[in-house]
């Protein structure tokens, strides 16, 4: 990577955002904390209004004006290969706010930039036995959202049927189906549950709070403990 590419690279990650070790920042431009620290400085030597210190963290002054990144061919390539993977295997909401994103993204670039998005030879095109699934994945979606407490009908893969009360935590896209990964209150411990073997699914009208030992992040502790 080019190292005028890197500064602009590292302003981006500290856009918006809180306080960023530089750990973090060293992880994500895949460069040694020593390197950071240099390039912090000299962004800082060059009127850049990055506040911090080495061992702290850093960050971007509130309200500073400071000019986007272009992208490159490659970066805009996977943008639009994102945004039809996006359309073809969501539900209709997202697919719908990836196309506005890749529009507004789109209607900023220069003409060549904009040519070279659209001639991508990478495509997702939709297949029509996962509607049924994105129909699903939105109302899932919300429900995860609102903290929602939901009943499943599920075929289990034996074929057998049960119904499930669940607090729905994330949804997961494995390459060829949908799971949706919830503490199951009649088992009592976490559960992934194929979004395509759901029947249907009923809302409670009750919230739930993420609590101690069945929040999101316990349940990516135990996958990770199971991979």
């Amino acid at each position: 990577m080019r190292r005028a590419d890197r500064l602009f690279l590292l302003i981006q990650a500290l856009r918006g955002r809180r306080v960023v070790t530089a750990r973090r920042l060293a992880e994500l431009l895949e460069v040694s904390e020593r390197t950071v620290y240099r390039d912090v400085r000299d962004l800082q030597l060059s009127g850049i209004p990055v506040e911090g210190e080495a061992g702290v963290g850093y960050m971007l002054r509130r309200g500073a004006d400071v000019p986007p990144l272009m992208f490159t061919r490659d970066e805009l390539e996977a943008l639009v290969v994102g945004a039809r993977l996006v359309e073809a295997w969501t539900g209709s909401r997202l697919a719908r706010n990836a196309r506005q994103a890749l529009t507004k993204i789109e209607a900023v670039l220069p003409e060549s930039l904009r040519a070279s998005g659209e001639r991508s030879r990478l495509y997702a095109p939709p297949v029509p036995r996962h509607a049924p699934v994105g129909q699903m994945l939105d109302r899932l979606h919300a429900a995860i959202e609102a903290h929602e407490v939901l009943e499943l009908d599920y075929r289990r893969e034996d074929a057998q049927t049960s119904r499930r009360r669940v607090r729905p935590l994330c949804l997961a896209y494995w390459g060829a189906v949908w799971t949706l990964g919830a503490w199951c209150e009649m088992r009592g411990g976490f559960r992934n549950f194929r979004v395509d073997r759901i029947g249907t699914m009923r809302a409670t009208g009750e919230r739930f709070e993420e609590a101690p030992g069945t929040s999101l992040a316990d349940y990516l502790r135990a996958v990770d403990a199971e991979t």
